[in-house]
């Protein structure tokens, strides 16, 4: 449904987004991750036509975005960032405009505004002007515009900004279930809504792609991916530790933190995210010395860390060079 290709923008000597090419299918939720400046929001401007390309190419559902410009777009739904609308509309005001943009008049006008002022839950400030909504309701407001014509692209800038969590729940969930029969990308900077919402993720660092895959596959990138910590009372780290390093298949042995009494230590595998074999050696050796397991588990990995290390490590600065 989305096929970018090498897709370049500079704006005088600074190049925001460097060679970028990604697609999207129907059915599959991607997010579009970064540090700011990273080139995000530029992306998808010029994946929604809002700023042409310096070089490059961007399709949807087939359509060349430069070549043929009004089919393409008539299959996307856009939430820019900062939700912009128009302060002296009412919310009712503002879906009916935004309904007839997109072509509906009539019957289909009204069901297509109550539909999404139901999936939104805009129910009690259907009547309220957009200036004096609060934050969350007014980036609400702004989502159901982009949802009104029910699209089958949907390019979301930062969907849950200004939500509170009862309502970032409620839009995660929107989210994943419009991703079983659409092609969306929404950017985000919080972690948990890739967890939460995402099948693939892209974390892209200074105008480039540095990571591609799905959540679990950029999990095992973690240096704790595979890692078994346990928890042994009435014993000292150091004495663990020192047992736990001659296990098979272990790279390392660190304590977590230092507890009165308690042993709290973290096994490093030989390979990331190898399969459970660490933890059940860790077992059989803490059996073997007949002590008492209060606590073991294995690490899936951390995304933040993850995150953190591509998007500051010399490999990916050598590359951008």
């Amino acid at each position: 449904m989305i096929k970018v290709e090498n897709l370049k923008k500079s704006f005088g000597t600074k190049r925001a987004v460097d060679g970028v090419s990604f697609t999207v299918e129907r059915g599959e939720v991607l997010g579009f991750l970064g540090p700011n400046g990273a080139g995000k929001s530029t992306t998808m401007r010029m994946v929604t036509g809002f700023i042409p390309p310096s070089e490059g190419r961007v399709s949807v559902g087939g359509h060349d975005l430069v070549e043929q410009p009004l089919p393409a777009k008539r299959l996307i739904g856009y939430l820019p960032e900062n939700a912009p609308s128009y302060n002296d509309m009412t919310v009712g005001g503002f879906l009916g405009f935004a309904a007839e943009i997109r072509g509906l008049t009539g019957d289909a006008k009204k069901r297509a505004v109550h539909r999404v002022v139901e999936m939104c839950s805009l129910e009690t400030v259907l009547h309220q002007s957009v200036d004096t909504l609060s934050k969350g309701y007014r980036h609400r407001t702004c989502f159901a515009q982009s949802i009104i014509h029910d699209p089958d692209v949907l390019v979301l800038d930062e969907p849950t900004d200004g939500l509170d969590p009862n309502q970032k729940h409620e839009i995660r969930g929107l989210i994943r279930r419009m991703g079983e029969k659409k092609a969306i990308v929404f950017s985000t900077h919080i972690l948990e809504e890739v967890d939460a919402v995402c099948s693939r993720a892209i974390i892209i660092d200074r105008g480039r792609i540095v990571a591609n895959g799905t959540p679990a596959a950029l999990r095992q990138q973690s240096e704790l991916s595979g890692a078994v910590t346990v928890k042994i009372p009435g014993v000292s780290s150091e004495q663990v530790q020192e047992r736990l390093k001659g296990v098979q298949g272990a790279r390392s042995v660190s304590v977590v933190d230092r507890l009165p009494d308690t042993a709290w230590v973290r096994v490093y595998p030989q390979t990331q995210g190898q399969n459970g074999s660490l933890a059940r050696e860790v077992a059989l050796v803490v059996a073997g010395q007949g002590w008492k397991l209060e606590e073991l588990h294995t690490e899936e990995g951390r995304l933040d860390e993850v995150f953190r290390n591509i998007t500051k490590s010399d490999n990916s600065k050598e590359q951008r060079s």
